[in-house]
C-alpha cells in the first residue's frame, strides 16, 4: 500500500517553495512512501520524491503547505534517451554510492520521477544489465570498510 503524496517543507527554513537559480521560478518537493517488491520477491517501503517546477507566482497561488496531502501518485520513468538534452547527466540512473551509471546493452539508463493525478499511471522501468560491474564495485566498498575496521587497534578501554 502506498501512502498519500505529501508536500514537504525545507528542513532548515520550513518553506515549501524553493527558489531556483532564476528568481522568477521555483519548485515544491513532494514525497510518497511506496511498497516495492524487488526481483527476489522482497517487500520494502521506500520514499519516492519529485519536484513540481513553476513560476513563483503560480506556485504561491496554489497555497501549498507542508504536510498537505495531494491526490495522485509519484511515478518513476526510466528511458534510454535523456529527458533533457541540455543537461542529460542530471537524470542518469546511478547505483547507490558506487557512482556507477546503470546501463542496458551499453547505453546509460535515465531516470526521473513525476507527479501525476492519472489513476492508471504506472512506473516505466528498465532493468540494468551491468550487474557484474556493480557487484565488483560493492565488493570493493565492502573490502574497504572491512580493511578500515581491521586496521583499528584492539584497545581495552575499561578502567
Amino acid at each position: 500500500m502506498n501512502t498519500k503524496v505529501k508536500v514537504v517543507g525545507d528542513a532548515t527554513t520550513g518553506s515549501v517553495i524553493t527558489l531556483s537559480g532564476n528568481a522568477q521560478f521555483g519548485y515544491v518537493r513532494l514525497e510518497q512512501v511506496r511498497s516495492v517488491i524487488d526481483d527476489n520477491g522482497f517487500l520494502r517501503r521506500k520514499p519516492v520524491s519529485t519536484l513540481i517546477h513553476g513560476d513563483i507566482n503560480e506556485l504561491k497561488a496554489m497555497n501549498f503547505y507542508a504536510g498537505q496531502e495531494l491526490p495522485g501518485q509519484i511515478v518513476i520513468k526510466e528511458a534510454l534517451e535523456p529527458f533533457n538534452s541540455k543537461t542529460p547527466e542530471r537524470d542518469l540512473k546511478v547505483a547507490g554510492s558506487t557512482g556507477i551509471v546503470c546501463t542496458f546493452e551499453g547505453a546509460p539508463i535515465y531516470r526521473k520521477t513525476v507527479y501525476t493525478t492519472a489513476s492508471n499511471a504506472t512506473d516505466t522501468l528498465i532493468k540494468h544489465d551491468n550487474v557484474d560491474q556493480l557487484r565488483d564495485a560493492y565488493a570493493v566498498q565492502a573490502g574497504k570498510s572491512s580493511a578500515i575496521e581491521n586496521a583499528r587497534p584492539a584497545e581495552d578501554l575499561s578502567i
